[in-house]
């Protein structure tokens, strides 16, 4: 329950920010050039809070939060006194009804690149690139446990997350990726992982598991990350930053000791002697371990300590060097998916791969409980994402209305009223049909 509360309260703040930010976009170029703004909302059907400034704009957060539109003073949609026909956006040259159209993804770009700014500012925790025992195809490839991933395709590659995502997206193409790693023995070499053998078929994280790579488990100090409130190692008088030493004078090297040793000893009497390091000292503390039941079924001895943080690598740069890193991030990202969309539409990759709201809103909740860092992250990506999908040529998105004001350019007249009509249908059907299409996946994503 607290994770679909989670999941839903990070969405909303997600779509709150982009679409804010998208439609405040029109609404700034728009009054720019003049042209009367009647409302900017938030979500679509009955406002649930309203105000209006000096100007006269109705500011509204609607009930259903899936988009957002600044409606502008039209005579195509009612008479106009003669007083505010100067203000009237169907009375402005059509380039400047192009920027207005257009400035809702540029917004989005720009907030996008501020977000990975800042986020490479933050600084994301992440791991090294080196995997495990290799399965699948990776095996076949031949790569070996210990290969510590340098660069793919000719593009370096510093963290686990990016290598992987990258050779998701060559997945979805069934494209072999050159990669150049240091193996175990600190030798350079170069593989070619050979993802054209994949099966059809197998999409999304069924193609990864077909890959075979895994992240190999960083070594975790045995040492106090976290205290479970009402846990018996908080009762007994542990601390965060204690390392384990022992526990009855069984040694412990590293934090996967902890758990099997409690199993083991724990049986015979529940009462450890746990041997702590702390500031210099050694000290013997007796916890008293509890009983626990997990989701599985399963029931194991707790002592209620969390592992302190195990990434051992970070995405990180200074102001400066934070600018040409986001810029490369958001172009990358926005090659990856025009490149996707571009397959999809032609058929070269499932429309499987889809996604809808329901698996925004899961990514929004994990990327936030990641930390900060990755929710700007997972920001900069959904908003590349809108920007790009609303600069489609569909009736109904941006794309659209900068087709026809293009057509316009070129004709010297407005495209008719009625074939704009059939147009704003047409977009309609396949808007609606998209969203049916996401959700559709999203329901057989969590079914599975």
């Amino acid at each position: 329950m607290q994770t679909f509360f989670g999941s839903v309260w990070w969405l909303i703040v997600t779509l709150g920010l982009l679409i804010t930010f998208h439609e405040y976009g029109h609404y700034v170029v728009a009054r720019y050039f003049g042209v009367k703004v009647t409302r900017f909302s938030i979500g679509f059907g009955k406002p649930l809070w309203s105000r209006h400034n000096r100007e006269g704009t109705e500011f509204t957060i609607s009930a259903i939060p899936l988009g957002g539109y600044v409606k502008m003073l039209d005579e195509r949609e009612g008479d106009v006194a003669p007083q505010d026909l100067a203000g009237a956006h169907n009375r402005k040259p059509v380039l400047q009804r192009m920027a207005i159209a257009a400035a809702g993804p540029a917004f989005n770009l720009i907030f996008a690149i501020a977000a990975l700014w800042l986020m490479f500012m933050v600084g994301r925790p992440d791991y090294q690139p080196v995997i495990a025992e290799p399965a699948g195809l990776a095996a076949e490839s031949g790569f070996a446990a210990g290969d510590h991933f340098l660069a793919l395709d000719g593009e370096p590659v510093e963290a686990w997350s990016e290598a992987i995502m990258s050779i998701a997206h060559s997945a979805l193409a069934r494209r072999d990726v050159q990669v150049e790693v240091r193996d175990a023995a600190g030798d350079r070499r170069d593989r070619t992982l050979r993802l054209s053998r994949l099966p059809e078929g197998v999409e999304g994280t069924q193609a990864l598991d077909a890959v075979g790579l895994q992240l190999r488990a960083p070594q975790i100090a045995a040492t106090v990350g976290g205290l479970a409130g009402d846990g018996a190692a908080a009762a007994a008088g542990l601390r965060v930053g204690d390392r384990i030493v022992s526990i009855n004078e069984q040694p412990v090297r590293q934090y996967a000791d902890i758990s099997p040793l409690i199993q083991q000893q724990a049986a015979a009497n529940p009462t450890l002697a746990v041997r702590v390091e702390r500031d210099g000292a050694s000290l013997s503390v007796p916890v008293t371990v509890r009983p626990h039941a997990f989701a599985d079924g399963s029931q194991r001895w707790v002592m209620g300590i969390e592992a302190p943080d195990a990434h051992d690598a970070i995405l990180r740069h200074g102001p400066l060097a934070a600018i040409p890193a986001a810029l490369a991030d958001a172009w990358k990202s926005t090659k990856n998916t025009v490149s996707v969309i571009t397959r999809m539409v032609t058929g070269e990759v499932s429309a499987k791969n889809l996604s809808g709201v329901i698996t925004i809103a899961q990514v929004a909740n994990s990327s936030a409980q990641m930390g900060i860092a990755w929710f700007l992250s997972f920001l900069a990506v959904i908003s590349l994402n809108l920007a790009i999908l609303n600069l489609l040529p569909v009736p109904v998105l941006d794309g659209g209305h900068l087709l026809y004001y293009l057509i316009e350019l070129i004709k010297g007249s407005p495209v008719s009223e009625r074939t704009q009509i059939a147009g704003q249908y047409v977009g309609l059907i396949v808007l609606v049909a998209m969203m049916g299409l996401a959700f559709y996946n999203d329901i057989l994503r969590l079914a599975s």
